[in-house]
């Protein structure tokens, strides 16, 4: 007998009686239902599982199961006065929410900001929560800015310019670039941003109040002299940076522009707030140290996370900030969540002073570069107008011009008509964008797929191209 077709005629059998039945009804026995359905008891037990998680039933221990009671229905239900109440709806929540969306069934991915699963470092970050969710020791409240030994993993990896005490940990670089943003500014604070940027700072600014304010960027990183002159115009005092592989456009911050931006920060007494998600994504040569390294003052605050480089569910990275700063991102970080899980801390202490960290990095960037090659092979093949003038040496996107008068959002739509998603650039700008582009992600689907995938974008681009 199939158990699943067991299950449907009680989960059926009991739907009928729940129907007719007042709530607070007994109903029949799994010994019961066991032997009119002539079902086994795991079988039965999934049923009731089922309806219990539905609403329509409830288990009362050691009495049995029973009609659980019901809404009243006797008028729909009129959530429109919370629209007033509400509100407008915050900017950017739209656009974040899409590009997080799951790709539909039989989508190639060319988006997204998370490893493929098969580059995720599964089986060694599994073994590690296992044994840390095994010592009672981790399920107890721990520091509120978090262990000690991850902190202090976090801040060798600054490149000696941080401490362990000016480092918390929080859930994931998001939540930390979140509190950071509020911990450092005020609702209508200008907050200067490269341009184009993160999508996920600029709805985290929106949310905070904060006034965007877009800084030219190019091939080597946001440009110094527009910088400056951004801080002079703007008096803002904060000013947010991926030096490294930044997303969407891949840059990384060329060498003599790293002391030229840092001293327009520290001339215009700011905060930089460098987010350094990229720093294990690096495919060629070495990556250079962080600007936090070099900061003996306190202008650079530093967020680094592992969500990226390793997998969507190891929600953990870290703060840095010296002085007053640091103090007030802890009290900010506190009152958010009072502390991360301690499970996964342990667990993640575990895996980055592990073996298995740097032999998953070295895979990793193997993997990378052999992803990135397939999709730039299939660009120059099918769409050779779309191959980008400068290939990213690390992180895990190729950000595509458009020809002029191409609208962006609309082809990514043509695009995932023809089987294949990928992300326009429009809304990575915080002002209006100089050109149409794409954002291309070849680090969530496999090699051999990247020719399908730029073929299907090259059906959707007939006529726009």
């Amino acid at each position: 007998m199939n158990d699943g077709n067991a299950t449907d005629r009680v989960i059926q059998d009991l739907r009928q009686l729940v129907t007719t039945a007042a709530p607070g009804t007994r109903l029949p026995s799994v010994r019961d239902l066991t032997a009119r359905h002539r079902a086994s008891p795991v079988t039965v037990a999934e049923a009731v599982r089922r309806l219990v998680a539905q609403g329509l039933v409830e288990t009362r221990s050691g009495r049995g199961t029973f009609v659980a009671d019901r809404p009243d229905r006797s008028r729909p239900p009129d959530p429109s006065w919370q629209t007033v109440a509400l509100g407008p709806r915050p900017a950017g929540e739209e656009e974040l929410r899409a590009l997080l969306a799951l790709p539909p069934p039989g989508a190639i991915p060319l988006s997204g900001g998370y490893l493929d699963e098969d580059l995720q470092p599964i089986a060694a970050l599994g073994a590690a929560l296992g044994r840390a969710a095994r010592q009672p020791a981790a399920w107890q409240r721990g520091p509120a800015e978090g262990r000690a030994d991850l902190r202090a993993w976090f801040a060798r990896e600054s490149g000696a310019g941080l401490h362990a005490d000016d480092v918390v940990i929080c859930p994931g670089g998001q939540s930390g670039l979140s509190s950071a943003l509020r911990a450092l500014g005020g609702p209508g604070d200008p907050l200067l941003v490269e341009s184009p940027t993160y999508l996920g700072a600029l709805a985290a600014a929106r949310a905070a109040r904060l006034r965007v304010v877009p800084v030219p960027a190019d091939a080597d990183g946001v440009r110094p002299d527009q910088l400056a002159a951004a801080f002079a115009r703007t008096g803002a005092r904060l000013f947010y940076c991926q030096p490294l592989h930044a997303n969407p456009h891949g840059a990384t911050l060329a060498g003599p522009r790293r002391a030229e931006v840092v001293a327009a920060v520290r001339a215009a007494g700011a905060f930089l707030i460098e987010d350094d998600y990229a720093r294990d994504l690096t495919i060629d040569g070495d990556p250079p140290p962080p600007l936090a390294a070099d900061d003996p003052d306190g202008h650079v605050v530093y967020i680094r996370s592992l969500t990226k480089s390793a997998a969507p569910g190891l929600r953990i990275a870290a703060i840095g900030a010296r002085g007053p700063a640091g103090a007030r991102l802890r009290t900010v970080r506190l009152l958010d969540d009072l502390f991360v899980a301690g499970p996964l801390q342990q667990a993640t202490v575990e895996f980055v002073t592990a073996p298995a960290w740097a032999r998953h990095r070295r895979s990793l960037r193997t993997a990378l570069r052999a992803r990135r090659t397939a999709l730039l092979t299939a660009l120059r093949t099918h769409l050779p107008d779309l191959v980008p003038a400068t290939v990213p040496r690390g992180g895990m996107h190729l950000w595509t011009r458009l020809p002029d008068g191409v609208d962006d959002v609309a082809l990514a739509a043509a695009a995932a008509a023809e089987g294949v998603v990928v992300v326009p650039g429009r809304p990575w700008y915080a002002a209006e964008p100089p050109a149409p582009h794409l954002r291309l992600t070849y680090a969530a689907a496999p090699p051999d797929l990247m020719d399908e995938a730029v073929r299907r974008l090259a059906r959707a681009c007939r006529g726009s191209l």
